[in-house]
């Protein structure tokens, strides 16, 4: 293919009026989120700091990630910020229980209606944990490895679609994985495990293809291709294992529930055979 065929292709976030509105969007959702929690101390409830500094953080990097600079070449730049919006400020967001802050400060007529919605079949579908880890990791192999992401550099509305994607998609599997928040069905330990599993592998290999060749009609050089692919594959982990210790101590928590409430009803413990 010749060169004036190969783009060197935009990172994912918008630097115009979407990034702009995503950003504002997401300082708004801090202040927001940040009222919340204070005025459910100031009428005697408790509410962890710690779930303050996660959801500010998660906004904070979600900001930066859209507005600020970002180091090393165009492809380790655009890994970069993948991370931080499909990955970082997702698990951030999700740690912070936005959707259980609500149903405790929202109005009775609005909690009841933000939970028919949680509760309703198509979030409820949406939120299994295989099909949000289709539709996460799934958006990233049609976006590299075909000649989408070459599209971005003249098709600003694809672009916006695509980083829309990759932000909604992200917290869409951090928050099936986890399950923090009330949700109509919670899928098994083993069923949110599986998933993180096997999405995790999909990302790993991808960013191998990646280190391999560039995405499908773009170019980049092969120092900061590598770079960026193995951002990728060393960045997806650490997020992978953070998800995975959120399940950990799910299973870890659940396990002394059960062992407790034997303990009350009397029900002598299984030995080991």
């Amino acid at each position: 293919m010749s060169d004036h065929h190969l783009h060197h292709a935009p990172a994912v976030a918008p630097t115009g009026l979407v990034g702009m509105v995503i950003a504002v969007a997401a300082v708004l959702a801090a202040s927001a989120y940040l009222a919340g929690s204070i005025r459910l101390r100031l009428r005697g409830d408790a509410w962890p700091g710690w779930r303050d500094t996660c959801f500010t953080a998660g906004c904070a990097v979600l900001v930066y990630a859209l507005l600020g600079p970002l180091p090393g070449g165009p492809f380790t730049a655009h890994m970069g910020q993948h991370l931080v919006l499909a990955m970082i400020a997702p698990v951030l967001v999700v740690l912070a229980r936005p959707l259980t802050l609500l149903l405790r400060v929202l109005p009775t007529r609005l909690r009841r209606t933000l939970l028919a919605v949680a509760h309703s079949a198509p979030a409820s579908v949406l939120v299994f944990p295989p099909l949000a880890a289709v539709l996460d990791v799934g958006g990233l192999w049609l976006l590299y490895r075909t000649s989408l992401f070459a599209s971005l550099h003249h098709q600003p509305l694809l672009h916006a679609a695509v980083h829309v994607h990759v932000v909604v998609s992200g917290l869409l599997f951090t928050f099936a994985v986890c399950q923090l928040d009330p949700v109509r069905r919670r899928w098994s330990l083993a069923c949110r495990a599986t998933a993180l599993l096997g999405a995790g592998a999909a990302h790993a290999v991808l960013a191998k293809t990646l280190y391999a060749a560039p995405p499908p009609g773009t170019a980049f050089a092969t120092a900061d291709l590598h770079t960026g692919a193995q951002l990728m594959y060393y960045g997806g982990d650490l997020a992978e294992i953070a998800l995975a210790a959120i399940i950990a101590i799910q299973w870890y928590a659940a396990s002394g529930r059960t062992r407790t409430h034997r303990q009350r009803q009397g029900v002598p413990r299984m030995a080991c055979s």
